[in-house]
């Protein structure tokens, strides 16, 4: 059985879904605060919060889990700036708790969910595995640490985890079942959606006087659905006895905020208007992946990753679900 923290998010459910096609056994541990229970109908769940170990040892042991795939974290950049203990809190001391239930249980593989945020600034651009990790932005830090406690773990009582880092997740389920709904919405292909439907004004890029070509950040997006199958992959990876170790998740290519803004009006057929703003603390200018290590070990090739494919896919969804399942 495969216990999956924060399965009824975005990522998570996307996740959920591509392992019960797969037919793994699967149950969900969530406390419902940013996920839909409606996106993993017919799933078992257990609605609760990562730092109740006590809950965590009991799930384990009532469906005889012997993976974990962690989701369960915080994961906006600029709350994170202006909430840090909350961050810590959570994505710290929560999973902290996972891992103390996972040894009390004896429960020795864990696919987490990292990020791109963990390099902070890089100097070379497409970011390798290598790369130092400076994060520049308490939501980075958190999932640092996390990597760290890890490592730590596995030195110490033989947990074994992958670390995948992603740059930045996007687009919705190619069958159309699953998407992207947050309240507040806050990430930028959703946006340009909203902009396009009239739901907001206009859309915002936050910051326009970058060192990139077109003065806005650019950005690294790998569609959700290429993400569930590099999960699957790196877990059956833990399976066989591979060795703990983190990978990048990215496209290997670049787009900055502008392109994606035209990309939406381009597949959307709808005009809208398009302002700068200030810069939102903690964003580096440019986050590009080199995800070779993923291809070569993993045999991981995104097949839904390009620009257009992702775009296309979220305004399918927003389209039909302006607020979010069963709207």
């Amino acid at each position: 059985m495969i216990l999956v923290l924060g399965g009824a998010g975005y990522i998570g459910s996307h996740i959920v879904k591509r392992l019960v096609n797969d037919g793994q056994p699967v149950v969900v541990y969530d406390d419902l605060s940013q996920g839909h229970e409606e996106a993993i109908a017919g799933v078992p769940l257990v609605r609760a919060e990562i730092g109740d170990t006590p809950r965590l040892r009991q799930a384990i042991v009532d469906h005889g889990v012997e993976s974990v795939i962690h989701f369960a974290a915080f994961c906006y950049v600029g709350e994170s700036v202006d909430e840090p203990l909350r961050y810590y809190r959570n994505n710290v001391v929560g999973s902290v708790s996972v891992l103390e239930a996972m040894r009390a249980e004896g429960v020795k593989r864990i696919i987490f969910s990292s990020s791109a945020a963990t390099y902070g600034i890089p100097k070379t651009v497409p970011i390798p595995e290598t790369e130092p990790q400076q994060p520049i932005n308490p939501y980075g830090r958190t999932k640092l640490m996390i990597e760290q406690v890890m490592a730590d773990s596995d030195a110490a009582w033989g947990l074994r985890y992958t670390a995948l880092r992603y740059f930045n997740a996007a687009g919705a389920d190619v069958e159309g079942r699953l998407g992207e709904w947050h309240d507040p919405e806050t990430h930028l292909i959703p946006l340009a959606c909203y902009a396009a439907l009239g739901t907001i004004p206009a859309f915002t890029i936050h910051g326009g006087d970058y060192d990139t070509p077109d003065g806005s950040c650019v950005r690294d997006f790998i569609h959700v659905d290429d993400l569930a199958d590099a999960h699957v992959r790196a877990l059956r990876r833990l399976e066989s006895g591979a060795p703990s170790r983190s990978f990048n998740l990215g496209n290997g290519e670049g787009f900055s905020v502008r392109q994606v803004a035209e990309a939406v009006r381009r597949l959307s057929g709808k005009d809208f208007s398009i302002v700068t703003g200030p810069p939102r603390p903690g964003d580096p200018p440019v986050l590009v992946a080199d995800a070779s290590s993923a291809r070569t070990e993993l045999g991981w090739t995104p097949r839904h990753s390009d620009l257009d494919t992702i775009v296309r896919t979220s305004w399918r969804w927003l389209e039909t679900h302006p607020r979010g399942y069963g709207a």
